[in-house]
């Protein structure tokens, strides 16, 4: 979480820093508990919703910073308070960043990432990259798997390559839960990759990009091997057909929302899991 590597910087720099993250909300309001940002006397990193409670904690956290305190609570109705329109009731809890802090929540966030949904995404080409990309910073697990190394190099670093002569055969080893995006750059290959994933009855989400001609064409070739009825649960177009643009860029924005909806749909806050209420 970039939480993590702004706290790291801050200590290594010897910048007094603190962590400002929701306790408690009640009503409606911006954030869920558990968000959290880092103040500096410079600068701001993270969010807890933005707008006036937002400043509230910045100015109280860079009170605190200028008067050596370590702790600090603001307990905040946001409507009669501060004239924020989402009429909650927002506590923001405060505490100066240390060594320990770090310790604490680099614990909590490799804790919290074991049990990230894993998102097995097989094809490196252009909307590959594109999707690899925007889920990057998605409290996902994300590996993409592709026979090509070269394609695999180009990859952002929050993803984990996974090069395989026949990426048919990682679907077996993924963990329960996890969601397949197919989107090679062959066919054939797309079509055994999304026929063992829908073999595995487990399998929170299956994709493959393409048109409703190679979703006739892949019934067809499940009907051939006896599992025509699996065809219920493959999702093709991925996405959703609501918008109609084939750019890489808009495809994996659709993609990573609409995975967001099926993995993480319980709302799940993972900005700073240290701080996540008990």
């Amino acid at each position: 979480m970039s939480l993590l590597s702004d706290l790291r910087a801050a200590l290594a720099a010897r910048e007094p820093a603190i962590v400002v993250r929701v306790e408690r909300a009640e009503g409606s309001t911006p954030r869920e508990p558990g968000a959290a940002m880092l103040v500096t006397a410079g600068a701001v990193f993270g969010t807890v919703g933005g707008g006036a409670l937002e400043m509230e904690g910045i100015a109280e956290a860079r009170r605190m910073l200028a008067a050596g305190e370590r702790e600090g609570r603001l307990d905040i109705p946001l409507g009669p308070a501060i004239g924020q329109c989402c009429g909650g009731r927002v506590v923001l809890g405060l505490e100066r960043g240390t060594s320990a802090m770090l310790e604490r929540l680099e614990r909590a966030d490799a804790t919290a990432r074991r049990a990230w949904p894993h998102v097995y995404l097989f094809g490196a080409g252009h909307t590959g990259q594109a999707t690899a990309r925007a889920l990057e910073p998605l409290p996902l697990r994300t590996l993409v798997v592709d026979t090509r190394a070269e394609r695999l190099a180009e990859l952002p670093g929050g993803v984990e390559p996974r090069r395989a002569a026949l990426p048919e055969t990682e679907v077996a080893g993924a963990p329960p839960a996890s969601a397949f995006v197919v989107m090679t750059h062959d066919h054939g290959l797309d079509f055994l990759i999304a026929a063992a994933a829908l073999a595995r009855a487990d399998a929170a989400y299956v994709g493959m990009i393409g048109s409703a001609t190679k979703r006739e064409k892949f019934r067809r070739f499940l009907a051939e091997r006896g599992e025509g009825e699996r065809i219920g649960r493959l999702v093709l177009p991925i996405g959703g057909s609501a918008v109609r643009d084939k750019r890489p860029a808009v495809i994996a924005a659709m993609v990573a929302a609409e995975l967001v909806v099926q993995l993480l749909g319980q709302n799940m806050n993972q900005d700073c899991a240290g701080f996540a209420p008990a």
